[in-house]
């Protein structure tokens, strides 16, 4: 998707400690800086103590408040349905840093 300077992107994506380990959702409007603090413990918090450092899952949109709603609603899926959507477009649970840090 090509962004015009005013335009905005927000994602909601799962970072995970290793296939079928703990999970993580989060949202965030630069996906590759967040996922770098994920990644190098930046911030003490949940990530940092269960070392979920595997990004697994990232969906963009344009509307700050439909990232938001998404992010809130997976919080509350059963793990079973978030671990279904991971595998959907991300079966191996391949780190996918390289795919967005081109």
């Amino acid at each position: 998707m090509v962004k015009t300077k005013e335009e905005k992107h927000y994602y909601v994506y799962i970072m995970a400690s290793k296939n079928n380990g703990t999970i993580y959702t989060g949202v965030t409007n630069d996906l590759i800086r967040r996922v770098n603090e994920h990644r190098s413990d930046f911030c003490d918090g949940f990530t940092k103590r269960y070392k979920v450092h595997t990004l697994v899952y990232y969906a963009g949109t344009n509307e700050v408040n439909s990232a938001i709603y998404l992010e809130k609603c997976v919080k509350k899926w059963r793990r079973n349905w978030k671990i279904r959507i991971i595998e959907e477009k991300n079966p191996d649970w391949k780190d996918l840093w390289e795919e967005i840090n081109q």
